[in-house]
């Protein structure tokens, strides 16, 4: 399988400095063993596109913890104190997206959009510095595409060419963060051989996929 990698392989592919997803609903559907390689790698300066901060043991919460993470941009901190006193004592940038416009603006950029156009934000601190675009007399703000450079994702099942599956609610937001990187790497619970998948049950196709994690253990 040409996409399998080690999680010391990938942790090295990526630089200091770099723009990475990392897919999870407060930890559900959250590539933990990517993670945790990545906190223990000593990085620096991460920007991390996520949903939310999760729990310093879960999600993104390893990487601030560790120092890894320069700017986070993502939907809520409130139940992680380090994101918290991190933001306060000016270690790391925090950029707060509505859940609903961050996935906009992910999708835009998967799908080469110039942005998408929403109403929410209007009249905030969220609308500061954006462009509003009248239509049909109705105000909406500009968003613009979020890109990254590296995309780390969760699924439970791959087969030999990337074609990844997921479960339940832990699908979240990988099938569309896989659509916004430059590199996606995926860590699967199991891979499987081709034709094990149903083609339906295919969430996202091994084409977006670039590498995958092969568990040593």
């Amino acid at each position: 399988m040409h996409l399998a990698i080690t999680l010391e392989e990938a942790v090295a592919m990526i630089p200091d400095g770099a723009r990475v997803m990392l897919s999870g609903f407060m930890g559900v559907g959250t590539p933990d063993g990517l993670v945790h390689a990545l906190a223990a790698s000593g990085k620096k300066d991460l920007t991390m596109i996520v949903n939310d901060a999760a729990r310093p043991d879960t999600g993104v919460g390893p990487l601030v913890t560790a120092g890894c993470v320069r700017k986070f941009i993502g939907s809520h901190i409130g139940v992680n104190p380090d994101v918290q006193e991190k933001m306060r004592s000016a270690e790391i940038e925090v950029e707060l997206v509505p859940q609903g416009t961050l996935v906009e603006r992910i999708r835009a950029a998967g799908m080469g959009l110039g942005g998408i156009l929403t109403p929410t934000g209007l009249g905030t601190l969220i609308a500061d510095g954006k462009q509003v675009i009248e239509v049909d007399g109705k105000p909406f703000l500009l968003e613009k595409p979020l890109r990254a450079d590296f995309a780390l994702i969760a699924a439970r099942s791959c087969d030999y060419v990337g074609n990844l599956t997921y479960m339940l609610s832990a699908t979240n937001f990988n099938p569309i963060m896989a659509l916004a990187a430059d590199v996606v790497i995926a860590e699967p619970e199991e891979i499987v051989p081709v034709g094990v998948i149903p083609p339906d049950a295919v969430k996202t196709p091994g084409i977006l996929v670039d590498h995958v994690i092969k568990r040593t253990a």
